[in-house]
């Protein structure tokens, strides 16, 4: 019979308030509420298996369940200010202040999250009025580092930042969770088969999507960017039943972005002069930025810039292959930018879209207007109300063009699905990728 032999796991109890608390001041303790959540089922060294039979007689492997106290659930570790508890409601500031929403970061120690924290921390993200509690996922590999991530939001001092929590396991930080940010997967190797990249990420999304259908809020908004973020955007979608597919995005704004910078710099304009620009399907090297449909000061930009052969060919392949040649600029992948872009996203979803506008974002393609295969995740133009809900556009115009470049972004995603069967609950994986395509940014 195998037995696993598990370390006995430690807990620590929350700091114990000065005893005088009824007389000290509110406003001694006008700081944030910490907590590690790693689970208590969670073991930070390897079960290390012993067998007492022959291994012809070895069955399925058994469970082991290690044996926690009565109270573990309560003694969790905290360190430092995120200790202090207090009421938040008999705090006079906080009568002017919404409630309190939770946003969950995977890859929480990653480059790009480092961009992104102190933004979601500050107010940029969803106003100056709304308190934050930020939950950082990570690894065991990268604990420390989600440590340190901490103690830097601490010394930041914001004053709507009320809560931080770092963990890895997603069912105690997906708890309630009214966004989540997917920001952590696995980078493409050398010699990594594109196939093989949609498999190691496929399971990490898989067991996310598990995570968030069993204990996030169930309007939950889901924002993917770990790559290949829109099948992996269908994944999680898949894996959550219990929550709207609609509410699941991959993020494809960088590459709108993108776009938008580089019309801007071929008419001769300021980027907020470019409006109407679609990214269509797949955040790969087979991606549609739409010049047809785009304007510059309200006007066509087929009407404005007038060098067809420079949209239909440089303009498409420096927005597809950008992320690329930033690395080789620069030796690092577009972190910043990518933080930036997630905030678009973010806002574009909270903020009423201006008039006549719209904005890119990978979608579940269920009901679309523009003929594309259902059932996959797919970058099209969306408007918002600004409730965190969105409407596709329908008043675009597809050309013979356009049409021919979607219907190859769309094979992409069909055989990338394909790939993927066993993590979506349809049956076997198949692989028939058209080509080895690269992402933006992978080398």
């Amino acid at each position: 019979m195998a037995v696993a032999e598990i370390s006995p796991c430690s807990y620590s109890r929350y700091q114990t308030l000065p005893a005088n608390l009824s007389s000290t001041p509110l406003n001694a303790f006008h700081i944030p509420s910490f907590k590690r959540c790693r689970s208590p089922l969670q073991v930070r060294r390897p079960l290390s298996i012993s067998c007492s039979v022959a291994p012809s007689q070895v069955q399925s492997p058994a469970t082991a369940v290690p044996v926690l106290p009565a109270d573990a659930a309560n003694k969790q570790e905290c360190y430092g200010v995120f200790c202090t508890t207090y009421d938040l409601q008999a705090e006079e500031k906080t009568k002017t202040w919404k409630s309190l929403i939770s946003v969950v970061v995977s890859g929480a120690a990653g480059m790009i999250s480092n961009h992104l924290l102190f933004k979601l921390a500050s107010g940029e993200v969803f106003g100056s009025d709304q308190p934050i509690a930020l939950r950082l996922l990570g690894s065991e590999r990268s604990y420390q580092a989600l440590e340190g991530v901490a103690m830097e939001l601490e010394d930041s001092l914001y004053p709507l930042l009320r809560e931080v929590s770092i963990g890895v396991n997603p069912y105690d930080l997906f708890q309630g969770a009214e966004w989540a940010l997917l920001i952590g997967a696995k980078p493409r190797g050398p010699g990594m088969e594109r196939a093989g990249l949609l498999d190691i990420n496929g399971q990490i999304f898989a067991e996310q999507g598990k995570a968030l259908n069993a204990v996030a809020s169930r309007t939950v908004k889901v924002i993917v960017v770990g790559n290949p973020c829109n099948t992996n955007a269908l994944i999680c979608l898949k894996n959550a039943p219990n929550i709207p597919a609609k509410n699941f995005h991959a993020l494809t704004r960088l590459d709108e972005n993108r776009a938008k910078c580089q019309l801007a710099l071929k008419a001769g304009v300021f980027y907020d002069k470019v409006s109407n620009v679609t990214i269509w399907g797949n955040h790969s090297t087979t991606q549609v930025p739409d010049f047809l449909n785009a304007k510059i000061n309200g006007i066509p930009v087929k009407k404005v810039i007038t060098d067809t052969k420079w949209l239909e060919q440089e303009f498409t392949e420096s927005v597809q292959k950008r992320g690329g040649v930033l690395i080789q600029k620069w030796g690092r992948s577009s972190a910043a930018s990518t933080s930036v872009s997630i905030v678009d996203a973010i806002r574009s979803l909270i903020t009423p879209t201006p008039e006549g506008d719209w904005f890119s974002s990978g979608v579940y393609t269920n009901g679309n207007p523009y003929g594309i295969a259902e059932d996959i995740v797919f970058s099209m133009p969306c408007r918002s109300k600004g409730d965190g809900d969105y409407e596709l556009v329908k008043d675009v115009v597809i050309d013979d063009f356009l049409r021919e470049r979607i219907k190859k972004t769309e094979a992409e995603l069909l055989a990338e699905k394909r790939c993927v069967a066993h993590l979506t609950g349809e049956g076997n994986a198949f692989c028939d990728l058209p080509e080895d395509t690269m992402l933006p940014g992978e080398m």
